[in-house]
């Protein structure tokens, strides 16, 4: 078992690219001041630097500048081949300016000249450190484009699912609701024709009548749940979800459509007919709108869609508890398709979303994905 100094203090091992005896001794005489434990390795060419590389695991390579027949920029060079990443310092005599920059541009860690022995161990300790936190953010930002890319991933699933669903009672719907209205109106129909009670003919009007308003309602949950106009192209999909929310709550809609070609991929149609849904939704229960525009530009490279009201406008602290996740759906839903969302708000100027998605495969860098929100 290793005792409790050898527990706080383990072993430096050190590759020293040197090929002066006299100095590698010097700096393994600096090391070993310190007292705490040392492995130090001096090779003098390439070939045996190479393979002490593949042989040992060190913590740190020392190499001098310009060495027989190569520069420690050819040392360097090796390592980035081999795979092999340790900080290195340039343990030197006078180099110059530009090869210092040179060295520090391609990555190594420090240049120390041999003059400044004194410094070796602050210095080789202060680049093991440094690499150590380099490593650690690599590895820490690996980690969260992993835990992004799933997030993503189970964003996707999660939109299938609740298409599925939906499609599925979207057909139940029709099915066993549509069919049962749809006997009742023949029993109401025949009824007024058998009966000359104006009592009896009285109620069948008024229930003839409720039940066109249950036929409408479960169109139109049907409609919601399932848009089978997108059969018929995003535009005219607009143009229909548009005009029924007018006439639904009275708030006026401008709706404006120019697509080069309606031959849509089935996914970014419905993401951007969900995103329209949405917004439309939002304006009518927060915004306190008069008036909404639906905006769709699209070419063979890029679709837009926004849509934007005239209402109150959103602020932190007036924002509507719940939008947030709303918008964070929306957002998802968005890179689903390789797209984004922006969102802006001015407070009493009305709020704007906008659908944002490269139709050539190749996804431009968008903006942050915030909200932005002006007083």
């Amino acid at each position: 078992m290793l005792d409790e100094d050898q527990q706080q203090h383990p072993t430096l091992r050190v590759l020293h690219l040197e090929d002066s005896p006299q100095d590698h001794l010097l700096v393994k005489r600096e090391f070993q001041k310190s007292g705490e434990p040392l492995e130090i390795l001096c090779v003098e060419n390439l070939p045996a630097f190479e393979q002490a590389l593949t042989a040992t695991r060190f913590d740190v390579v020392l190499a001098d500048y310009r060495l027989p027949g190569f520069t420690a920029l050819d040392a360097w060079q090796v390592m980035q081949r081999l795979s092999i990443r340790l900080p290195f310092v340039l343990l030197s005599g006078a180099i110059g300016e530009t090869a210092a920059v040179q060295a520090i541009q391609a990555g190594m860690s420090d240049y120390l000249p041999k003059e400044d022995l004194a410094k070796l161990r602050h210095v080789t300790q202060r680049a093991i450190e440094t690499h150590r936190i380099v490593l650690a953010r690599e590895h820490a930002d690996a980690e969260l484009l992993q835990s992004q890319r799933q997030l993503a991933s189970f964003a996707e699933q999660l939109q299938l699912t609740i298409e599925q669903e939906r499609a599925a009672i979207a057909r139940e719907i029709h099915d066993d609701i549509g069919g049962s209205l749809a006997a009742i109106r023949f029993d109401l129909a025949w009824i007024s024709r058998h009966t000359l009670d104006t009592t009896m003919l009285t109620h069948v009007d008024a229930a003839t009548e409720m039940l066109q308003h249950a036929v409408q309602a479960s169109q139109r949950i049907m409609m919601s749940l399932r848009p089978a106009i997108l059969d018929q192209g995003l535009a005219a999909a607009m143009q229909w979800l548009g005009d029924s929310f007018s006439r639904r709550t009275g708030i006026a809609t401008q709706i404006k459509a120019q697509l080069q070609t309606e031959q849509l991929p089935k996914a970014i149609q419905l993401a951007a007919y969900r995103t329209a849904q949405e917004a439309l939704t939002n304006a009518s229960k927060h915004a306190q709108c008069t008036q909404v525009k639906i905006d769709l530009v699209g070419d063979e490279h890029f679709l837009t869609l926004e849509i934007a009201d005239n209402g109150q406008g959103m602020t932190e602290t007036t924002a509507p508890q719940g939008s947030g996740f709303g918008l964070n759906g929306l957002k998802e839903r968005a890179k689903t398709v390789g797209g984004w969302l922006d969102v802006s708000s001015h407070k009493g100027k009305g709020t704007s979303i906008t659908l944002s998605i490269p139709l050539n495969g190749q996804v431009s860098q968008p903006p942050d994905d915030t909200r932005t929100v002006a007083p």
